[in-house]
């Protein structure tokens, strides 16, 4: 049964600066987020225009977006105004990104606006990933790229989560509104009319990253 609570309600004992703090703090957190962007910078093609970041939380993979993309202008969006603001003050001297409160399911920004789309660890979390999947199509211009990555929910995964669920994860809980197990996130993506271009899975089978394309 997906939850009926708002995005922000499902979101609001999340920090401001959750990544930011839990990279510092914990060893466990560090591990697992380095490896997961050493696998999504192997898929990553350099832009000449905007990159979107969708979900971008405290902006702290918005900049490692950024620096691979070397993209003009990144814009990040997260349904937590407190992460918003968060990371607009953080990375106030950087003048390439700007961090906005937005809604996946409805994005306000112009068709074919965006060179790629990032939403890493995001679908998991929405309501309705077909519509999102869909408006991402719609914002990201002909040839652009996308870079999806969710829980592959694993048996490995599903023991780690909830174990995870009684310490720091415990924030987290009710948050997953869907499971992508399987080729289902493929699926789902071909099915907005995108096109898959890489298909890998890491971390002891984990985590599942796609890249689609527009044609």
């Amino acid at each position: 049964m997906i939850s009926k609570k708002t995005a922000e309600e499902l979101h609001e004992n999340v920090p401001p600066d959750w990544y930011y703090r839990s990279i510092k703090e914990n060893i466990l957190q560090r591990y697992w987020h380095k490896r997961r962007f050493e696998e999504v910078q192997k898929l990553i093609d350099k832009v000449d225009g905007k990159v979107l970041d969708i979900g971008s939380a405290d902006g702290v993979f918005s900049r490692v977006i950024l620096r691979n993309t070397k993209a003009k202008k990144l814009i990040g969006i997260d349904v937590l105004k407190s992460s918003v603001d968060w990371a607009n003050k953080h990375w106030k001297k950087n003048n390439k990104m700007n961090f906005k409160v937005g809604n996946a399911h409805d994005l306000e920004f112009k068709n074919s606006e965006f060179d790629a789309v990032f939403a890493l660890e995001v679908i998991e979390h929405v309501h309705d990933p077909e519509t999102v999947l869909k408006q991402i199509k719609r914002v990201l211009k002909k040839s652009g790229y996308v870079l999806l990555l969710v829980p592959s929910e694993n048996i490995l995964f599903k023991v780690i989560w909830f174990l995870w669920g009684f310490y720091r994860g415990k924030i987290w809980k009710g948050a997953h509104l869907h499971e992508f197990s399987g080729n289902h996130l493929v699926k789902l993506g071909e099915k907005a009319g995108l096109i898959t271009e890489i298909n890998n899975r890491f971390l002891l089978g984990m985590l599942h990253v796609v890249k689609f394309r527009k044609e």
